[in-house]
């Protein structure tokens, strides 16, 4: 595993970095000392179930759901009881 010191890995991080996301892991060292392993993470998983239509078939609608309580609603907003 290489180790460099905290100048070369700011001067050079880009390409460190790219050799990271390779497999190729790098310590930063400060006056000699490692201090921090540099190495890759894996790539989210993107293996999402699609949300359009999710819910196909669990939901029923009535055949009256456009007038559905279409007298109280006017009601309420003529003031009656």
């Amino acid at each position: 595993m290489q180790m460099v010191n905290i100048h070369h890995a700011k001067t050079h991080l880009s390409r460190l970095i790219d050799q990271a996301r390779q497999g190729e892991p790098f310590i930063i060292a400060k006056a000699g000392k490692p201090q921090v392993m540099v190495c890759a993470i894996a790539p989210p998983d993107t293996a999402r179930p699609p949300r359009i239509g999710f819910m196909k078939g669990q939901i029923k609608v009535p055949a009256d759901f456009d007038t559905m309580g279409s007298d109280e609603i006017a009601a309420l907003f003529e003031g009656k009881d």
